[in-house]
């Protein structure tokens, strides 16, 4: 009898129980202790099932062929040459493995390759499909059974005797709505209460960095314009980059980035009605951005009257309404519904330009600042310029009004001017920078108590009254290193600000250890 292993009598036989096989048992055991089971019939097998088998201790004989040198050899001959032939075959095997092998990766790489390239045209097709998406306007069928010519999200207007288009203007029925919404803000603003959850001056003491987002590309940094929505924790840059970003800050997360201008974005809103975004860019247009309900944007409008860099984008208090500047130096209104342009008011001149413009809480008067240090206040019902306040030096940079519905702060390179519009008077002034650094924002927060200003850090004041001193509360050092602050905007109560500098993060200051608070719904 011989092993079952290695083919050879065994010198200490064991015998198994379950298959009743045969093997010399230092194999068997080392073959049990390594993979439990029987090496012949793959059974599960235990030292327990395996029986000794006695046999009397006798000499092998030697073999026939090993009683000579010529048999000697001869077995070395043979077992050379089972030696060769095992190896022959095995050399066989390896080469049809290799064949095999080089064959399936040969598949797998043009599998990969099919699957890039329709990878690549399906995103292509997106991309396409997205752009033409933006391209034509929500009104298309409606505009087509009209019989009227849209391009680009607006209607083409007829072309007057001197060239220029012939806008339709503001109706009566606009007008009376203005002047509705005007009489209703006006009687709240006499009853305005200060809420009781704003933060309190000794919290913005306090105020220091609580996160930093890198929301743009690095390789053209820079956030020039930031907004926070009124009723959600969501808060809008506009970069270097020509992207608009919509964060949402709760989460620390981006919701999406918005693409399609060719230059920088100037100017970013948002129009918690309908949830309606809207953005300004270098490249001369304006988009307006509808919601989705899984937190996206699509381009609904793209607005080209004007024929420079779209400086300034403000929302009426209608939030049907919105008016753009631009350096062509004219501004223009806007029905936010159809994207049309209503009245456009100026005229085109190389030599001036509007650089910012803001509506009044009560929706009928507007404010705008001009490249030549000029701040003009408009009549929006009919479109006249009621007064002009000279002083500043450089580009008007931005201009805020407050809540109180009396003060207007404007921003330029020799500072912030604040004016008092019932006399039409400038009454403060700060000069918080050197004369090579200009003041890039300027904003009140929402209950009209506190005011920040930006330039080379962040500064707030503390409001008063036209008699009273304006004190500072805090200085926010620009954490960038760049030496730019660009744009400042409140949150909800003043619980936190949103600061952007000339590098690609977003900061958010605050009291230390605060989580985000739930923001509060104002009207405006």
């Amino acid at each position: 009898m011989i092993c079952a292993i290695s083919g050879e009598v065994p010198e200490e036989p064991v015998l198994s129980k379950k298959s009743g096989l045969l093997f010399e048992r230092r194999l068997i055991e080392r073959y049990i202790a390594d993979y439990g089971k029987c090496p012949v019939t793959k059974e599960e097998l235990t030292m327990d099932d395996i029986l000794p088998v006695k046999t009397n201790k006798v000499v092998k004989p030697r073999p026939l062929q090993a009683a000579s040198i010529p048999g000697l050899l001869g077995m070395f001959q043979n077992e050379w040459d089972a030696l060769m032939l095992s190896n022959f075959a095995l050399e066989q095997q390896l080469h049809t493995a290799r064949q095999e092998l080089s064959h399936a990766l040969y598949q797998h790489d043009a599998a990969c390759r099919v699957i890039a390239r329709l990878k690549k045209e399906r995103d292509e097709a997106r991309i396409l499909l997205a752009q033409a998406e933006r391209q034509i306007p929500s009104s298309i069928a409606s505009a087509a059974n009209a019989n009227n010519i849209v391009s680009n999200g607006k209607r083409e207007e007829e072309l007057g005797p001197d060239g220029k288009r012939i806008r339709p203007g503001i109706n009566p029925a606009m007008i009376a709505e203005l002047t509705e919404c005007n009489a209703m803000l006006s009687g709240q603003r006499k009853k305005r209460q200060i809420s009781p959850t704003l933060a309190p001056i000794d919290a913005l003491e306090r105020y220091t960095q609580i996160s930093s987002h890198p929301l743009h590309k690095t390789n053209k940094p820079g956030i020039v314009s930031v907004d926070i929505h009124p009723s959600k924790d969501i808060i809008a840059t506009g970069g270097i980059d020509t992207n608009a970003v919509v964060f949402d800050r709760s989460a620390g997360q981006i919701i999406c980035t918005l693409t399609g201008h060719s230059k920088k974005v100037t100017s970013v809103k948002f129009v918690p009605r309908d949830e309606l975004f809207i953005s300004g860019s270098g490249d001369k247009t304006v988009r307006v951005w509808q919601g989705t309900e899984d937190g996206n944007y699509n381009c609904r409008h793209i607005l080209k009257d004007h024929s420079a860099e779209v400086q300034a984008v403000t929302v009426h208090a209608t939030h049907k309404y919105f008016v753009t500047a631009a350096l062509d130096n004219t501004w223009c209104f806007y029905d936010l519904a159809t994207g049309s342009c209503l009245s456009q008011v100026g005229e085109a001149s190389g030599e001036e330009g509007y650089t910012s413009a803001a509506f009044h809480p009560d929706g009928l008067i507007l404010g705008t600042g001009t490249s030549e240090a000029l701040v003009r206040i408009w009549d929006v019902k009919s479109q006249s310029n009621v007064a002009k306040f000279d002083g500043h030096v450089g580009a008007v940079t931005a201009l805020s009004f407050s809540e109180n519905g009396y003060f207007l702060a404007t921003a330029a390179l020799d500072g912030v001017k604040l004016w008092d519009l019932r006399k039409l008077r400038n009454f403060r002034s700060f000069t918080p920078y050197d004369s090579d650094t200009p003041t890039n924002s300027v904003e009140f927060d929402y209950s009209g108590n506190y005011l920040a200003i930006a330039g080379s850090d962040a500064r707030v004041y503390q409001v008063a009254s036209v008699k009273m001193e304006w004190n500072q509360i805090k200085t926010l050092a620009d954490l960038s290193g760049t030496g730019k602050v660009t744009c400042v905007k409140f949150g909800a109560d003043a619980k936190y600000m949103a600061v952007g500098s000339m590098d690609r993060n977003l900061r958010i200051f605050g009291l230390p250890g605060d989580g985000p608070e739930e923001p509060r719904s104002p009207d405006h």
